[in-house]
């Protein structure tokens, strides 16, 4: 097989955005809209990948941790210039190249392939374009085809009126053997009414050339960009509605799809119930006939077979669940790990926990994890129950079928089936509460007598 690059072009300065984060880390579904190209991008295993940046360069090298080769586009020309950029990151490299930008994050790989694909085709078309017919075309180029190729590319201010009427528009996304990308890029010039650099033009002089080049077509939602943030809202609402198909074609229940809001990466078993008003943060992994309930926000958790969450419940990173747990209504769990059966079904928190099978945490339990300073773990045993409005001081461990009595707050380890009480001595004054009341009463009748005269 050839080997592929891909050149991604980020230099854009997101002005519209009007956000002090670069444009292409904004975030879809929990995920930079970068790092939704990235991904298909890496599904093809390619031997270089070379992202254009402009401002905002020092963002982009944070997010991609070195996973990419980062070339500056600084001044910007227009779209040709940028993938100029990239010719040092790609010296010597012969192999297939596919241009592709970091505001259109949810071309899927197999579209990729494809114009790889119809690139290596025999009949060795010199650019491969991929092309979309959108219900309003106003704003973008032209792809003027005639007997299955490219005859003409141009740009919306460039294009006549007859060439506006023209359905089929340019994406910006090509597929071009390095050995032809960048010296048809030096014929380039900027005679045009926006004095840039088009990328588009490498088709243009390719075609004069006696080339052929070729369009493959795709749905417009592949290659949708995101220059604003209603637009990043509507793509937000696009992948969303997807995902949710996708769940219950999957073999979920979602009361109210249009409420459940998954993140890129949420798993879902089968038979799993989700009530309305859903959010999953990333890291969320739903067994089979999980059930969650209404209202619940549940992020970086692991969720076995039969558990119950919610309603009103918040699951934060390291909670797991093992099977048939139960959290309750305004439970909140951090980095708590709850075995077979356990459960906890109203007004807790835990936090840095480890809970035993069957253990029942009563309502108002809190483990007091952090003193300021350090966070510390609270482990309790299998069958041990917990009474209600308890604070279990961390680091502390009850023991198996160990019984907190309500109330407690408890600092000290408590041994396999005992019994803590920890509560300050009860008094009792007979008639204390009837003289407070006759007093306070009278006190109050004779102010009223004082302010009316």
């Amino acid at each position: 097989m050839t080997e592929l690059a891909a050149i991604i072009l980020a230099a854009g300065k997101g002005t519209r955005m009007k956000s002090d984060l670069h444009k292409v880390l904004h975030p879809i579904a929990c995920r930079p809209m970068l790092m939704h190209l990235m991904a298909s991008v890496d599904a093809l295993i390619p031997t270089k990948k070379v992202v254009v940046v402009g401002s905002g360069k020092s963002q982009l090298e944070t997010a991609l941790a070195g996973s990419a080769e980062l070339a500056v586009q600084e001044p910007q020309f227009g779209t040709g210039h940028a993938v100029q950029q990239a010719r040092g990151s790609l010296e010597g490299f012969e192999g297939d190249v596919l241009i592709l930008y970091g505001d259109v994050p949810f071309v899927p790989t197999a579209m990729m392939q494809a114009m790889v694909a119809r690139l290596n085709a025999p009949d060795a078309p010199a650019v491969v374009v991929l092309a979309f017919e959108p219900e309003n075309s106003s704003g973008y180029g032209r792809v003027i085809v005639e007997d299955g190729r490219i005859i003409k590319m141009v740009e919306q201010k460039d294009a006549t009126e007859a060439e506006k009427a023209a359905k089929l528009c340019n994406s910006g996304l090509m597929a071009v053997k390095a050995r032809d990308l960048f010296s048809l890029l030096d014929r380039v010039t900027d005679d045009n009414a926006q004095k840039e650099y088009y990328l588009t033009d490498i088709v243009n002089i390719a075609s004069e050339d006696g080339r052929i080049c070729v369009a493959i077509i795709t749905e417009p939602y592949n290659v949708a960009g995101i220059n604003s943030r209603a637009q990043l809202a509507e793509m937000e609402q696009a992948w969303q509605q997807r995902r949710r198909v996708q769940a219950m074609d999957d073999g979920a229940t979602l009361i109210a799809p249009e409420t459940v809001w998954f993140a890129w990466d949420t798993q879902l078993g089968r038979d799993v119930l989700i009530e309305p008003n859903v959010f999953f943060g990333p890291g969320v992994s739903i067994s089979d006939n999980a059930k969650i309930r209404a209202n619940s926000h549940i992020e970086g958790a692991i969720i076995a077979s039969g558990c119950e969450v919610g309603p009103f419940a918040r699951l934060r990173p390291g909670t797991v669940l093992e099977e048939k747990a139960k959290i309750g209504n305004f439970v909140e769990t951090k980095k708590a790990h709850l075995g077979k059966g356990a459960k906890a079904n109203h007004l807790t928190y835990l936090g840095d926990a480890i809970i035993g099978a069957g253990a029942n945490i009563g309502a108002g339990t809190i483990t007091c994890n952090y003193d300021g300073y350090f966070k510390y773990q609270t482990v309790i045993g299998e069958g041990a129950f917990i009474g209600s409005n308890s604070a279990l001081i961390a680091p502390v461990k009850i023991g198996r079928d160990a019984i907190v009595a309500a109330g407690s707050a408890v600092s000290r380890d408590v041994a396999d089936g005992e019994l803590r009480m920890v509560r300050a001595e009860q008094l009792v004054k007979p008639g204390w509460a009837d003289r407070f009341h006759d007093a306070m009463r009278k006190k109050k009748a004779d102010k009223k007598a004082l302010d009316q005269n």
